[in-house]
């Protein structure tokens, strides 16, 4: 039988032999090929459905260096019908894991999981099934607890940008919205984060964890 052909992509090199190494020991399971960003994540794939020889499951980084980041690559890939995706990466806030599920990701798993976990994930992830990191799974059903506060994708974006230092002109540029719709979203924002302003939205949210530090 063979094994489960995997792409994993992700854009350090060290990161990916270590991948290699952890993931080579289990049966059934084969680093296919790699890839270090998205971009060159989506041409691989459809590289290998054309060859005839796709992937079971792409194990992808979430933030890459530059170009597309591994949301924005999980999009393409799914609207193209490519295989299931499973993240793996070191980032858990809010904003990180909805992007990626939003994106189609069957997935989403931390660095810091034993290496059977991994396994697992990606097993399950081929069958098309969910797996969720613990912590993300308790992110996820806390969202769905208090559906009155939580921030919606758009809102998490904005807040983001918020934090890397963007104007609000900046972030309508970014995002194709007015500034009048920047100012309503940053209204819910507040009014969600229990503040009043700029600063303490993001330091409310970094200190829960929404957003990255």
């Amino acid at each position: 039988m063979t094994g489960l052909r995997v792409l994993l992509v992700d854009d350090h090199p060290v990161v990916r032999a270590g991948l290699r190494a952890m993931l080579g020991d289990f049966d059934g399971l084969e680093i296919a090929a790699e890839a270090a960003d998205g971009a060159a994540a989506i041409a691989e794939v459809a590289r290998q459905e054309a060859l005839g020889t796709p992937f079971d499951v792409v194990l992808m980084d979430l933030q890459m260096g530059s170009g597309v980041d591994g949301a924005e690559a999980t999009r393409r890939i799914r609207a193209a019908g490519g295989p299931p995706v499973l993240i793996l990466t070191t980032y858990d806030s809010d904003a990180d894991i909805l992007a990626a599920v939003d994106a189609g990701a069957v997935g989403y798993m931390l660095k810091d999981a034993a290496p059977e976990e991994i396994r697992a994930a990606v097993a399950a992830a081929a069958q098309g099934r969910t797996a969720l990191a613990p912590q993300v799974a308790g992110r996820l059903l806390g969202q769905l607890r208090s559906p009155e506060t939580t921030l919606s994708p758009r809102e998490l974006e904005l807040l983001q940008l918020l934090a890397d230092g963007m104007a609000n002109r900046a972030i309508a540029r970014q995002l194709f919205i007015s500034e009048a719709t920047v100012k309503t979203h940053l209204v819910h924002i507040y009014e969600k984060l229990g503040v009043d302003n700029r600063t303490a939205a993001v330091n409310e949210a970094r200190k829960r964890r929404i957003i990255r530090r």
